[in-house]
């Protein structure tokens, strides 16, 4: 099962809207079938499991990170591929959040005559794939947030400079960081000061960039700036209000930008959670919000993040520099969002620290 959950990690970031899973067939002592969840969530990864078997799984075990689905979608459901094949006996880790499945799979299994063990490792298979049981339950993503500060918490100086506070390591890190996640998050603000391109600039990754998105109120971008004009390689998102200059809207969306018009509050956290739950409804189920500011003080204020990746450079830029956070209306020490530390590591010069939310 460990195996099968190293198998389901390869397809973070790849597979949305559906959940990234493992599978392997084991027939006494060979394992003879692997299979992970596909890029764009099919074939999933018990058909792959299943097709590099072939007439292996007759009387094998199939070792699965998450309930096998029993609905047709795009695809038969794969309780009965495995039913079909022979398989002697089902291991699963956890439940699907999934209505359509939520132990259907495992009723399935268990009426076509495969013994189902369940659960197994469920807590890791569970956190593995938090970001779609969040959208299953609770109609959002996974947010990371990603801060590249100085040791005093500062983003850039008082004239905006910022590139680079980190070193090539740390950097490094955050484009796999954009490869494992569906989606990148920033604001307009961000957006227009870095011209950025927010792609994921590793050797054989590129093609794992994934979508971006940028939260532009009073639709501020240009049809020029590198997020436009590279739309038709990788995809972009931009949301803004109803009433944005429908000229700008226009030139976006012939460049191949999608344009979204909401009606989102004042109030940035109220309007945080109406983005979470449209990007839900979208099938994201994990993105990475890289800033600026204010957009991470407002998802904080939300209590939409989940996981803090601080990475800390061995340098101070004083109190006139860009804070990493904008005032979110705190005032008392016991209403601060409380985060736990669970790695750290050295990065080059840098320190990186992960943080996941305390629940």
């Amino acid at each position: 099962m460990q195996a099968a959950l190293r198998l389901a990690q390869r397809g973070l970031g790849k597979v949305w809207p559906n959940p990234a899973v493992g599978c392997i067939l084991v027939r006494g002592q060979e394992i003879v079938g692997r299979g992970v969840t596909q890029p764009g969530g099919r074939p999933h990864a018990e058909a792959e499991a299943l097709r590099a078997a072939g007439s292996r799984a007759r009387g094998a075990t199939a070792y699965v990170s998450l309930e096998p689905c029993a609905h047709f979608g795009m695809t038969p459901p794969c309780a009965d591929a495995l039913i079909e094949a022979g398989v002697a006996r089902a291991v699963i880790a956890v439940e699907d959040p999934d209505p359509r499945v939520s132990g259907r799979g495992i009723e399935r299994l268990r009426a076509g005559g495969v013994p189902v063990d369940t659960p197994l490792l469920a807590a890791e298979a569970a956190a593995l794939n938090a970001g779609f049981f969040l959208r299953m339950r609770q109609r959002r993503p996974l947010f990371t947030l990603k801060l590249a500060s100085s040791l005093d918490g500062r983003i850039a100086t008082a004239k905006g400079e910022s590139r680079w506070i980190t070193g090539a390591d740390a950097r490094a890190i955050g484009h796999r960081l954009r490869a494992s996640h569906d989606a990148v998050l920033v604001g307009s603000g961000t957006a227009l000061a870095d011209d950025a391109e927010l792609t994921c600039r590793l050797p054989g990754l590129a093609h794992h960039s994934p979508v971006r998105i940028v939260l532009d109120r009073r639709l501020r971008l240009s049809s020029d700036c590198r997020l436009a004009t590279t739309a038709s390689h990788h995809p972009v998102w931009v949301f803004t209000r109803p009433e944005a200059d429908a000229g700008r809207r226009a030139r976006l969306t012939g460049a191949g930008v999608v344009v979204t018009a909401l009606a989102m509050p004042a109030d940035d956290a109220a309007a945080a959670r109406i983005i979470a739950r449209h990007l839900a409804d979208l099938g994201l189920t994990r993105v990475l919000i890289e800033g600026g500011a204010v957009v991470a003080a407002a998802f904080l204020a939300a209590e939409l993040i989940d996981e803090i990746w601080l990475m800390q450079a061995p340098s101070l830029l004083g109190g006139d520099g860009i804070a990493a956070l904008a005032p979110f209306g705190l005032d008392e020490l016991a209403a601060a969002p409380r985060f736990q530390r669970i790695a750290s590591q050295p990065a080059g010069a840098d320190w990186i620290a992960v943080y996941r939310r305390r629940t």
